[in-house]
């Protein structure tokens, strides 16, 4: 019993996945960011009221901010505290990171783009953030190919 919860330790729930930026982007580089939340944020998260399908990061005085990500507030929030669904929330990056992200972003053309959120350690809200640039219409194309020849591949190796 003690290693099945060993197991679940190991591997990160995954609280959101961005679908569209891998689609829409090819990384080059992927970075795990902390996310510095408020309390009825967390209890949002743990609820599933979160999206992250249109939030990208912003580079701000030395700092990294989620923008456009949207944390639904629970009903039963505090009525003193103003939740903001859609509020620039700060990732906790080293400064080494946030330096080299702003380099390649202001002088190569990159974006940073949240690719998924989940639970380390099943306490701490993670964001993995990726650097990349998007991609053209043909690579995109190429993609959807290589992705509906590995469904007829496996349709036809199952039915053999």
């Amino acid at each position: 019993m003690v290693k099945k919860n060993a197991k679940k330790a190991a591997q990160p729930a995954t609280i959101a996945r961005n679908k569209r930026a891998t689609f829409e982007y090819r990384f080059d580089e992927k970075y795990e960011a902390g996310l510095s939340l408020m309390g009825w944020e967390v209890k949002s998260i743990r609820a599933g009221k979160i999206n992250i399908s249109e939030s990208y990061v912003m580079l701000k005085n030395g700092e990294a901010y989620l923008h456009h990500c949207h944390i639904t507030p629970l009903h039963a929030a505090s009525t003193h505290v103003v939740c903001d669904p859609t509020r620039p929330r700060k990732l906790l990056l080293n400064r080494k990171e946030i330096d080299r992200l702003a380099g390649l972003v202001e002088r190569q053309g990159y974006a940073i783009v949240p690719i998924s959120m989940y639970w380390r350690k099943g306490a701490w809200v993670k964001v993995e953030i990726g650097l990349g640039k998007g991609k053209k219409d043909h690579d995109k194309r190429e993609d959807i190919k290589q992705r509906d020849w590995a469904l007829e591949k496996a349709r036809v190796m199952k039915n053999k």
